[in-house]
C-alpha cells in the first residue's frame, strides 16, 4: 500500500493557482485586501482541483499511542493519561471535542498503539500496531515493519474517509511520551541539534527538562538514524501515531484532500512524509505555530507559514480545527461575495491612471 500510494501523489496543478486568484481580484474588494485568505482559498481550488468548491465536509483524525521512552522521566504526566484521554474525547469532553463541534467538524479517534486494550470503548477505531513503542534510549522504539505498518493504518484511515465523502482532514495526536520522539525525529531531519529544539512539552520544568535534552541526545547516539531514510528515523525514534499520521499525510495528497497540520508532532510527522514523497508538501496546511520551540524550524523547514500563533502546545488536532474554520470562511468569501460586475460596483484605478 504504502509503494501503491507513493506511486500516486502527483504535484498541484500551479494554473488552478492562477485561475483562482483571477477570480478572487474579481470580488468587490481592493486587491489583495483578503491576505492569508485569498491564499487559502486558492490554496484549496488548487488541491481539490475545483474552480467553485463549497465547504468540505471535514475530520479530525486523532491518533493515540503510547512511547516507552517516557519510562525516562521526560514528561509531566504517566503513561496512563493516554488511555485516559483516550476515553475523554470519546465522551465528548477535551478541547478537540468543543472546537471541532464549533467547526462542524467529525473527530474520529483512533488506537494505533495504547498500552491497554481500549478495544471495549464505543466509537473507537482500531488500529493497534502494537502495545506502545520500545524505550528508544536502548534501541530502536519499533522495527521497521511496523513503521510500514503504522504509516499503512494512517493510510487506510484517509481512503476510508475519502469514501465517505470526507475531502478535508486534520491531523491530531495524543500520547504521553510523543514530543520526545517528535524532538528526536525533528533534530534529525532539520539537521539541528537536539538542544535547539527540545521544548517543555507537557509543561515540565528545568531539571526534567535538561534530563530530556540529555535522553534524546543518548538516544540518537545509540541508535544512529539516517535522515535519508523517513521509515528508519520512524523506526528508530518514532512512535505508533506520528507514523499513522505520515500516512495520513500520503494517503490526502495521493486523494488531493488538504491535510491541515496540527503542532509540533504534526510537524514531525510531516517532515518524514515530505521525506518520502517532498510533492506532498503541497498538500499542506499548516494551521498555527505551537509554543514548543522546535516548531518554528520545523515549519521553516517545510517552508510552510502557520495561518495562527496563538502560543497552543495542547496537541488533539486543536490548532487544526481553528484552522478548519479559517478555511470554510475564505471559501464561503470566494464563493459568495459580489463580483464588481454583478454589484455594478467601479473597479479600482490602475496603475496607469494613477500615473497620468
Amino acid at each position: 500500500m504504502l509503494h501503491q500510494t507513493l506511486r500516486r501523489i502527483e504535484p498541484v496543478d500551479p494554473n488552478l493557482l492562477v485561475q483562482a486568484q483571477i477570480k478572487l481580484d474579481q470580488l468587490t474588494k481592493p486587491l489583495g485586501s483578503l491576505g492569508r485568505l485569498e491564499e487559502l482559498a486558492a490554496q484549496y481550488v488548487a488541491i481539490s482541483g475545483n474552480l467553485n468548491p463549497s465547504c468540505p465536509r471535514s475530520r479530525v483524525l486523532t491518533l493515540a499511542a503510547d512511547h516507552g521512552i517516557a519510562c525516562e522521566g521526560v514528561s509531566a504526566y504517566p503513561s496512563s493519561v493516554t488511555s485516559q484521554m483516550v476515553s475523554n474525547f470519546l465522551n465528548g469532553g477535551a478541547a478537540i471535542n468543543i472546537l471541532a463541534r464549533h467547526v462542524g467538524a467529525e473527530v474520529q479517534v483512533v488506537d494505533m498503539g495504547v498500552s491497554r486494550d481500549l478495544s471495549h470503548l464505543t466509537g473507537l477505531v482500531v488500529r493497534k500496531v502494537g502495545l506502545g513503542t520500545k524505550n528508544f534510549l536502548h534501541g530502536p522504539a519499533m522495527t521497521r515493519e511496523e513503521a510500514i505498518q503504522s504509516v499503512e493504518a494512517g493510510i487506510a484511515l484517509v481512503e476510508q474517509a475519502y469514501a465517505e465523502g470526507v475531502r478535508l482532514v486534520a491531523m491530531g495526536e495524543m500520547g504521553i511520551g510523543n514530543t520526545t520522539s517528535s524532538t528526536a525525529i525533528s533534530a534529525v531531519m532539520t539537521r539541528q541539534s537536539v538542544s535547539h529544539m527540545t521544548g517543555r512539552g507537557t509543561g515540565i520544568e528545568n531539571t526534567r527538562l535538561a534530563h530530556k535534552i540529555q535522553v534524546i541526545e543518548q538516544a540518537l547516539a545509540v541508535n544512529q538514524p539516517q535522515a535519508e531514510d523517513p521509515l528508519d528515523v520512524l523506526a528508530k525514534v518514532g512512535g505508533f501515531e506520528i507514523g499513522g499520521l505520515v500516512g495520513m499525510i500520503l494517503g490526502g495528497a495521493a486523494r488531493s484532500i488538504p491535510v491541515v497540520l496540527d503542532g509540533f508532532i504534526a510537524g514531525a510527522a510531516a517532515l518524514l512524509a515530505v521525506g518520502l514523497a517532498p510533492v506532498c508538501q503541497q498538500y499542506l496546511i499548516a494551521s498555527h505555530l505551537s509554543g514548543e520551540v522546535g516548531h518554528r524550524v520545523v515549519l521553516d523547514h517545510l517552508q510552510l507559514r502557520p495561518l495562527l500563533h496563538l502560543e497552543l502546545c495542547l496537541g488533539e488536532g486543536t490548532g487544526a480545527c481553528l484552522a478548519i474554520g479559517l478555511l470554510q470562511t475564505s471559501i464561503q468569501l470566494m464563493t459568495q461575495m459580489a463580483t464588481f460586475d454583478s454589484a455594478a460596483v467601479d473597479r479600482m484605478i490602475t496603475t496607469e491612471l494613477e500615473s497620468t
